[in-house]
């Protein structure tokens, strides 16, 4: 790994445009780019030694203030019904303000690689303005040999200026914050935010544009492979379990949040983990907390005791608290971010309105409708007297990543489902008994003996049943788990309540597909629930 790294003014920064900046500091390693970071005041130490940096007004993503370029080359290819366009002038008139702003600021040169598949890796340099964003996506990113540092060619290139403040008319941003995609280009420019995951999504962004016209299916996934080599899958959107059930000590790591899938099997597309802390107890996730007191580690918001211990329950600043640590900081991770073929496949939900069984089988057209839909329900938030849960429907588990009409993932999903035989399955990891606010969250215990029946294959050989609501196929009984907790119904104490939610929830999926039903075929369609059926 090139651990030192070097100050010259100038290594590899004219290609990208910049003219006259302060110092560069050029694939520095852990240590220097901590110890700059305390002494320009950016972040604190831990107790531990894990870095801990504040991130300002923004204490998570943007996406109302990401803008992709229009032209030519992305016209025909950009979803700009999810994709918020500006000109090519107004792109060239951000980008020569960043390049002058940029002049005699110190900055931060990271050359690293999206993609564990030396086929499909993207070379990605990104030129940060903070030494702590710089150790962010060093530890995000897959780090490069020095040999290969010596003849890297970069094919994204991002540009990272929180201290740069865009003006909505000149630019055509919407506030003084924007993040402006380039893909014609390969161009990424950050600008108004502190907030380093918009860095480490840029990336996923460039890659879910690029890969599908080659076949790969790029996803918004965990994945884990057990040490017979029978990979898993687990889309999901934030707060359904994604980092939690992939970080299981009894199989290999591959990777907690981007992947591709391959001619070659699935890959990772990064080094190192993003996980939330709030609430993280060692407990409960001990491999993720271990990383916390771990120099390297970046933490984000996450508020300090006097002692300087992190207290991962106090969400004052943000119930967004993260970790961003290498994926070699957990002990069964891979080593090579490849594994095969998936075997099974796992969407998760965090459903709060208490419809969803536990764990349910997939047909492939039933597949292709909940990876489009993208399902999960968000709880009631901080306003008073609101107890109702929120539907989120983010297609492909994943939309604002997403440069392209979901139809191309889903279909390229779809087919690699039916050419490597993968089970799939819908795993509820939200509420039962009741909604938020009645029922109970779903036993983590029972998810996880669930998910490993599935895993090992022996739920095949359990007896099913058809669900009335959405028609697919649920356990009627599994070793290891309490029966009563398989039939959402049986599990509500007013069971008219229940069947008046699963209607409204269903109609919900149905008012959000419209969308989609152009661009699939009737099996899809017909994957659709059953509201008529949930009515009776």
């Amino acid at each position: 790994m090139n651990e030192t790294g070097t100050r010259n003014p100038q290594h590899g920064l004219p290609e990208s445009g910049l003219r006259n900046p302060g110092h560069v500091f050029y694939n520095l390693g852990a240590a220097e780019l901590a110890e700059l970071a305390i002494q320009r005041n950016e972040a604190r130490f831990t107790a531990h030694g894990a870095l801990v940096a504040d991130t300002g007004e923004h204490t998570g993503r943007s996406p109302k203030d990401k803008f992709v370029v229009r032209d030519a080359d992305t016209e025909a290819h950009v979803w700009w019904d999810n994709n918020k366009p500006i000109s090519r002038e107004q792109f060239e008139h951000l980008h020569r303000d960043f390049l002058t702003h940029a002049e005699g600021l110190d900055l931060f040169v990271q050359d690293l690689e999206g993609g564990a598949d030396p086929v499909h890796r993207l070379p990605t340099r990104v030129i940060t303005e903070y030494a702590w964003h710089s150790l962010f996506i060093r530890n995000l990113l897959i780090r490069p040999t020095a040999e290969e540092v010596a003849s890297f060619v970069p094919g994204l290139t991002i540009i990272d200026l929180p201290s740069f403040k865009a003006d909505p008319a000149r630019h055509g941003a919407r506030t003084e914050t924007i993040i402006a995609v380039d893909f014609t280009n390969m161009i990424v420019l950050i600008g108004g935010t502190s907030y380093a995951g918009e860095m480490k999504k840029s990336v996923f962004t460039a890659l879910n544009y690029l890969l599908p016209a080659k076949g790969v299916m790029p996803m918004h996934c965990s994945a884990n492979e057990s040490h017979e080599g029978e990979t898993a899958v687990f889309f999901g959107l934030s707060g359904t379990g994604k980092t939690t059930l992939s970080a299981d000590p009894s199989r290999i790591l591959i990777g907690d949040d981007e992947h591709g899938w391959g001619p070659d099997g699935v890959f990772n597309f990064e080094g190192g983990c993003y996980a939330k802390t709030i609430r993280l107890s060692e407990e409960a996730e001990p491999e993720i907390f271990s990383t916390t007191r771990r120099f390297g580690t970046v933490l984000e918001n996450v508020v300090l005791d006097q002692n300087r211990m992190p207290d991962f329950d106090d969400g004052s600043r943000t119930e967004n608290t993260r970790c961003a640590y290498p994926l070699d900081f957990i002990p069964n991770a891979s080593k090579t971010g490849r594994g095969h073929h998936p075997k099974n496949i796992i969407m998760l939900t965090a459903d709060a309105f208490g419809v969803m069984p536990p764990i349910a089988k997939l047909t492939p057209a039933q597949a292709m409708y909940h990876f489009l839909s993208g399902y999960t329900a968000k709880v009631a938030g901080t306003e008073k007297g609101v107890n109702e849960p929120e539907a989120t429907f983010s297609t492909c588990f994943g939309a604002p990543f997403m440069p392209r009409h979901p139809s191309e993932y889903g279909n390229l999903l779809r087919e690699l489902i039916a050419e490597h035989d993968v089970d799939c399955w819908l795993v509820n990891t939200g509420w039962t008994g009741g909604a938020f606010g009645v029922g109970k969250r779903m036993p983590i215990k029972a998810t996880r003996a669930l998910l490993s029946c599935a895993l090992d294959g022996s739920l095949h050989n359990a007896e099913f049943r058809t669900d009335a609501n959405f028609g697919f196929a649920v356990p009627v009984a599994v070793n290891g788990v309490d029966s009563a907790i398989l039939d959402p119904r049986s599990t509500w104490a007013d069971k008219t309540a229940y069947d008046k939610q699963a209607r409204r929830l269903a109609g919900m999926f149905i008012d959000n597909f419209a969308k989609f039903e152009d661009h699939v075929d009737g099996a899809v369609r017909e994957a659709a629930p059953r509201v008529a059926e949930a009515a009776e």
